[in-house]
């Protein structure tokens, strides 16, 4: 249940925004490493795999060297067939070595890949519900979802892929770079000064590209946020007319992602380029020492063939590391979302709270209670509220809109914590008992009725363990929803979906239903029949009336004609009840509660 519209707190930047943190990839990368202790054998393994594929591609082209002097040497003579027979196995084994260790590692690396992100996800959704209700007044859902899909995907892609890169091309690297100077260390000195070139270009691209990966994952997920908004407000922008508007908005969004999206493509993809021109530009530096020194005698033929080779194997890592930390980058950006999401501040641990309440008699009291939001002390939402409902009794809240209604609610369920003064309930303090504990002892149905995609039945009887499909029925009966139910295609085993024609009122009365089938001690009611048109109304005002009988009730009321049957108003006003008793005592005294009241049915006429 969400507070209290008007007293939602507001992030700096509007509702729903947060100051944005300053950004370090680098501890998120340490911390993304410390994450995947679990699984850094594995890691380890590929890794190993990835190096020794390496380091076998680099003893391939001293065997082709001696392939090649063995040709030029029998062409003044006779070709020794069976000598470059013995080494052309051998080759054959080199490179079949290596393509096995190559496929062992990226098989590794895509287990690793899947089981980070299945855990990553896991803990998501497990964060979800330790968080604090006002985690979720500051942050759009869209976000959220986004960190789920967009961010977890983007470091188990990132990670499988750069890692096994980064070290195999740093093997081969160093590999190739003690190879080519036990080869020639002419013509390594040559190719070394055209990679060092090229690293310092790399660098300098890394550096300036780094903030553009981290706005690409910020812009992603706040485009996600207003996406998943504008959905499902979409009738409301429709008879609004407001699509224009709409438009301008996703139009601002999906250019700053664009923007993003380009800098960090454009600048990661500058690498490849810049280093293609940089090996040619060193291969045929390379091809011209070698040339140089095959016309002293210096070298033979075979080792200006091998030298070539290892040119291209040595400059390649340079490309592939180049790639790689472009993708790392990728990672660290959406690893520091994730990781900032499941290190955000948790409700407290109440696994020592141990207070149950057995038998349930409805006892509800409040004593001086006061609230403000954590990060607005100073801005009181309820000054000091005390009440004191006895069993079986329904007391109607009611009040402007902004008063306090839902934040009192709010309070009494434990989504929010109070500032001052204590909850009781039959004796016992709320915050002496577990948060599962107090929401057990509470059926609730809310103004935003939830069905989740299921048949009937799974929605009525949710969470609700041994319940019959007779007391199902006798709890639709009561709500006037059996018949309609009845007429759906399957019955109580049709599917609910997006894609199902039922109206927000029979939504509502299905929640209504399911409240029913709970069968809780105590009920809170948020204008639960907000959605019904006035012949349902009455139906499901009397299926409402057995609901609460013999249960204490917390009913929040805007069409007070819902509520004269009420034992107790009270009636709030800026956080304090500044009335409180029956209707009909409330309308003699033709205070705050009769203006509501009269005004309501002028409103009407």
């Amino acid at each position: 249940m969400q507070g209290n519209k008007n007293s939602r707190p507001r992030g700096p930047h509007g509702p729903g925004r947060v100051a944005e943190k300053p950004h370090n990839l680098k501890k998120a990368l340490t911390d993304l490493m410390r994450y995947c202790r679990k699984d850094m054998a594995v890691i380890v393994v590929a890794l190993l795999f990835a190096a020794a594929g390496a380091v076998l591609t680099i003893i391939g082209p001293k065997q082709i060297s001696k392939i090649t002097d063995l040709i030029t040497q029998g062409l003044m003579t006779s070709i020794d067939l069976a000598a470059i027979a013995r080494v052309g196995v051998l080759l054959i084994a080199i490179y079949g070595c290596s393509a096995m260790f190559t496929f062992l590692q990226h098989y590794l690396m895509a287990g690793f890949n899947q089981r980070l992100s299945k855990r990553m996800r896991r803990e998501i959704v497990e964060k979800i519900n330790k968080l604090k209700l006002s985690y979720f007044n500051f942050h759009e859902h869209g976000d959220v979802l986004s960190r789920v899909t967009n961010d977890v995907d983007t470091i188990g892609f990132s990670l499988s892929n750069s890692l096994a890169t980064i070290v195999s091309s740093v093997a081969q690297f160093v590999g190739c770079l003690i190879m080519m100077i036990i080869t020639n260390w002419i013509m390594a000195g040559t190719s070394v000064l055209s990679t060092i070139l090229a690293m310092m270009l790399m660098l300098v691209i890394i550096g300036k590209s780094q903030k553009y990966f981290v706005a690409r994952q910020q812009n992603l997920g706040a485009l996600n946020g207003y996406i998943e908004e504008m959905y499902t407000g979409h009738d409301v922008i429709r008879t609004a007319n407001a699509e224009r508007k709409v438009k301008e908005r996703f139009g601002q969004l999906n250019a700053a992602v664009k923007d993003a999206n380009f800098k960090s493509q454009f600048l990661g993809g500058l690498m490849q380029p810049l280093m293609n021109f940089i090996g040619n530009f060193g291969y045929v530096a390379v091809c011209v020492a070698g040339a140089a020194l095959a016309m002293n005698g210096a070298i033979t033929f075979g080792v200006i063939t091998a030298f070539m080779i290892y040119v291209r194997q040595f400059q390649s890592p340079v490309q592939q590391i180049a790639q790689a930390m472009t993708n790392m980058q990728s990672a660290a950006a959406a690893a520091e979302r994730v990781f900032e999401f499941l290190n955000e501040e948790e409700m407290e641990d109440e696994s020592a709270k141990e207070k149950k309440i057995r038998q349930v008699r409805g006892d509800v009291e409040f004593r001086h209670v006061k609230f403000a939001y954590p990060d607005k002390p100073e801005e009181t939402i309820i000054r000091d509220f005390s009440a004191h409902v006895q069993p079986g009794q329904k007391v109607a809240i009611v009040g402007p809109t902004g008063a306090g209604k839902t934040t009192l609610v709010n309070l009494l369920m434990r989504f929010y914590e109070t500032t001052g003064g204590e909850i009781l309930i039959d004796g016992v303090k709320t915050t002496d008992m577990s948060r599962t504990e107090v929401h057990d002892q509470f059926g609730m149905v809310l103004q935003d009725t939830w069905l989740f995609e299921g048949t009937v039945r799974e929605n009525l009887k949710y969470n609700t363990p041994g319940v019959t499909d007779e007391q199902m029925k006798a709890a639709a009966k009561a709500c006037g929803i059996h018949g309609f139910i009845k007429a759906l295609p399957q019955g109580y085993d049709t599917v609910l979906s997006d894609n199902t024609a039922i109206s927000a009122g029979q939504k509502q009365l299905m929640t209504i239903a399911r409240a029913m089938i709970q069968n809780s001690p105590m009920l809170i009611l948020d204008e639960a029949t907000s959605s019904v048109d006035t012949r349902t109304e009455l139906l499901t005002q009397r299926a409402m009336d057995r609901l609460t009988e013999h249960r204490t009730s917390f009913v929040i009321a805007h069409r007070l004609s819902t509520i004269r049957n009420a034992d107790i108003i009270l009636v709030l006003r800026d956080g304090d009840i500044v009335e409180q008793g029956s209707h009909e005592e409330l309308m003699r005294q033709g205070g705050f509660y009769a203006t509501l009241y009269n005004s309501q049915f002028e409103q009407a006429a």
